[in-house]
C-alpha cells in the first residue's frame, strides 16, 4: 500500500512538472522566436540598413543564378540575397543588400576558406554598384580568384533581384552562351564542339569550332556564328561576299595539315622551343616552354619548378596567327591567369615589332615576362628555319 501511494505521488509530481514546463514553453517560445527573428533581421540590416523588416521568399519557384541560396524582401523595397560561391577556396558565403533601384547597399562575407582575408572588406568597394557597372569593379591584384568570385556573386545577386521583381535576365554562363550559339548555327553537331587551333590565316575569323561528330565547323566572324558543312559549304544565311570568304576559309581549314620538323640540327635554336611543325601552306607551329614564376619565382613562395607550356602558330614571314596556353603551374589566382584566353589571345596578329605591346597580368610580372620571352623566340626560330637568321 505504501508503494502504491509513492507511485501516485510520483505520477502527480510528473504531471505538475509537465504542466509547468508547457506553461513555461508557452511563455518563452514566442520570446525565443522573437529574439531569433530579431537576430536574423539584424544580420540583414548589416547589408541593407534602411530595409526595415524582412520576409524570406520561396525561391524554388524562380530560376535564379546557382549561387543564390536565400532571398529576403525588404518592407521598404529591395532585397537581401544570400549567396554561396567560390574564390581561392570553396564555400564562400556572402550576404548582399540591394535597394529598390537596383543598387548595392552593402555586401559582407559571412564565412569562407580564403587565405589572405580580402573577402572581409571587399564588399565595401561594391557599394553603389548596379548591374550595368558591376563588371567594372576592381579585381584586387594578388587576390584575383577571391575578389573575382565575390564580384561575380554580387552580380548574380543583382540579376536575381531583377528576376524576383518580375523581369528577365540571361543567367547563362559564357560557356553556355557560346555553346548555344554554336548549336544554333550547326544543329547537326548535337551540341558537341572542340576549339580548332588556328594554324592558317583566316579572313575576318576570330575563332573556329569543329563538330566532334565530323559534321562541319562554325566560324566566328565578329558577332556572327557561320556554319559550314564538312565539305566547306556555307549553311548559314549570309551575303554572297561573306559566303565566298567563309567558303575560302573553310577550304584552308579542311586542307590544313602539319608535319613535325627535326630541329636537332639547329644548334642555336632557343631552349624555349621544344618542337616545331610546318603546315602544308608553309606556316609554322611551335610547342614552347616559358620560364614564369614556376622557374624564376622567389622560393619563399614555393614555386612549382615547372615551365608554362604553350603553343604558337606563325606565318613564314613572322606574324603570330594564334597562341594558346596548354598547361601552367603558376600561382593560383595570380600567374595562373596566363591560361585565360583574355591574356594569351593578345598575341594573335602580333609581329616582332609589337609582340610586347600587351596588357600584363596584374601582380604576376615574372609570369608575364617569361611568357613574352617565350613568344619572342617564335620570331627568332622562324628566321632560323627560313634561313634568314
Amino acid at each position: 500500500m505504501k508503494y502504491f501511494k509513492s507511485v501516485i505521488a510520483l505520477t502527480v509530481i510528473c504531471a505538475l512538472v509537465a504542466v509547468l514546463l508547457a506553461l513555461t514553453n508557452s511563455i518563452t517560445a514566442p520570446i525565443i522566436e522573437e529574439n531569433a527573428s530579431a537576430a536574423a533581421n539584424e544580420a540583414l540590416l548589416v547589408v541593407y540598413p534602411d530595409g526595415g523588416d524582412f520576409t524570406q521568399l520561396d525561391i524554388s519557384t524562380y530560376e535564379l543564378p546557382a549561387t543564390v541560396t536565400e532571398a529576403y524582401s525588404a518592407s521598404n523595397g529591395g532585397y537581401v540575397i544570400k549567396l554561396l560561391t567560390s574564390g581561392y577556396g570553396a564555400n564562400m558565403v556572402l550576404m548582399c543588400g540591394i535597394d529598390g533601384n537596383g543598387t548595392v547597399t552593402g555586401a559582407t562575407c559571412l564565412s569562407s576558406g580564403e587565405t589572405l582575408g580580402y573577402e572581409k572588406t571587399y564588399g565595401d568597394s561594391l557599394k553603389g554598384k548596379t548591374v550595368t557597372d558591376i563588371d567594372g569593379a576592381e579585381t584586387i591584384s594578388g587576390a584575383t580568384m577571391t575578389t573575382a568570385g565575390y564580384k561575380n556573386a554580387v552580380k548574380d545577386a543583382l540579376n536575381a533581384t531583377i528576376i524576383l521583381g518580375g523581369g528577365s535576365v540571361d543567367i547563362r554562363s559564357e560557356e553556355e552562351i557560346l555553346n548555344d550559339n554554336l548549336s544554333e548555327a550547326l544543329p547537326a553537331a548535337e551540341g558537341k564542339f572542340v576549339s580548332w587551333f588556328m594554324v592558317e590565316e583566316l579572313e575576318n575569323v576570330s575563332a573556329v569550332y569543329e563538330a566532334e561528330n565530323g559534321t562541319g565547323y562554325v566560324l566566328v566572324s565578329g558577332e556572327e556564328f557561320i556554319a559550314v558543312d564538312k565539305s566547306g559549304a556555307v549553311l548559314s544565311t549570309v551575303s554572297d561576299d561573306v559566303k565566298a570568304t567563309m567558303e575560302a576559309n573553310a577550304q584552308l581549314i579542311i586542307n590544313s595539315s602539319i608535319e613535325e620538323i627535326d630541329i636537332s640540327g639547329y644548334a642555336d635554336m632557343p631552349s624555349q622551343v621544344k618542337k616545331v611543325y610546318k603546315t602544308a601552306s608553309g606556316n609554322y607551329v611551335f610547342e614552347l616552354g616559358a620560364n614564369g614564376f614556376g622557374i624564376n619565382g622567389d622560393h619563399y613562395y614555393n614555386p612549382s619548378g615547372k615551365q608554362i607550356e604553350l603553343k604558337a602558330s606563325a606565318t613564314k614571314d613572322g606574324k603570330i596567327i594564334a597562341v594558346l596556353t596548354t598547361a601552367q603551374y603558376e600561382t593560383d589566382g595570380i600567374g595562373s591567369v596566363c591560361a585565360d584566353a583574355s591574356f594569351y589571345t593578345q598575341f594573335n596578329g602580333k609581329t616582332e615589332a609589337d609582340y610586347s605591346d600587351i596588357e600584363g597580368i596584374s601582380g604576376a610580372t615574372i609570369t608575364t615576362n617569361g611568357y613574352k620571352t617565350a613568344v619572342s623566340k617564335v620570331f627568332e626560330a622562324v628566321k632560323m628555319l627560313e634561313g634568314v637568321a
